[in-house]
């Protein structure tokens, strides 16, 4: 057992998500008639905080402005997207089978706690995770505190982790917590973004995490 403790991103790692990110931002950007931000743009932003990714998408917001925008942004993910936003093929029988296996399971998301807590409770998957750690509890990545906090949690060290991710966000927060990483091919950045910061790997699908951990 290579890295006993194995922390996940969210979103575009283990749950398929990053469409709808991008069709409900662009949605409540049309409803509150501010600049339509591009595909590309919305990707860039997934994986840190809300506040910090609305400000580089739209400017910085007054305080009733991002109240009214997070209200609408709720909406559209939550209930109006009918965009599919299923687990990724795998993702399930890959956690269970790690976590038989007596690893360590850890979640460090952008998501705010209650997103979290309510994908968690759709999907039927929060007992398989031992810790998690959400954007609105802590530093946005890629500061390393999300990860620093679990590793303190749970007792490792950062050697003996490893930080899962889709983002050259989850890719630098690693880095600045001096955890190794591995990149995932199929989420918000390509796998050229993610080599540029030295990953154990890039997988194409998530079995192929057995081999690397």
């Amino acid at each position: 057992m290579k890295y006993p403790l194995v922390i996940f991103d969210w979103d575009g790692t283990l749950m398929d998500s990053v469409g709808r990110i991008v069709s409900s931002m662009q949605r409540t950007a049309a409803i509150l008639q501010l600049p339509q931000p591009s595909v590309t743009a919305v990707r860039e932003i997934i994986g840190i905080s809300l506040e910090p990714a609305i400000e580089t998408l739209f400017g910085r917001l007054s305080a009733a402005q991002f109240e009214q925008f997070m209200t609408v942004y709720r909406q559209q993910y939550v209930h109006d997207d009918i965009t599919p936003s299923p687990l990724f093929n795998g993702a399930r029988s890959l956690l269970e089978s790690l976590r038989e296996r007596g690893y360590t399971l850890a979640v460090a998301t952008g998501k705010a706690r209650h997103g979290l807590e309510r994908v968690w409770e759709e999907a039927d998957i929060r007992h398989l995770f031992h810790t998690s750690r959400c954007a609105d509890e802590t530093a946005s990545k890629p500061n390393p505190k999300m990860l620093l906090d679990i590793l303190a949690e749970t007792g490792f060290k950062a050697e003996q982790a490893v930080m899962v991710g889709d983002s050259v966000h989850d890719m630098r927060m690693a880095e600045n917590a001096k955890m190794a990483r591995i990149g995932v091919s199929f989420g918000a950045h390509d796998a050229a973004r993610l080599t540029g910061h030295q990953p154990v790997a890039i997988i194409d699908q998530l079995s192929e995490l057995n081999h690397y951990v």
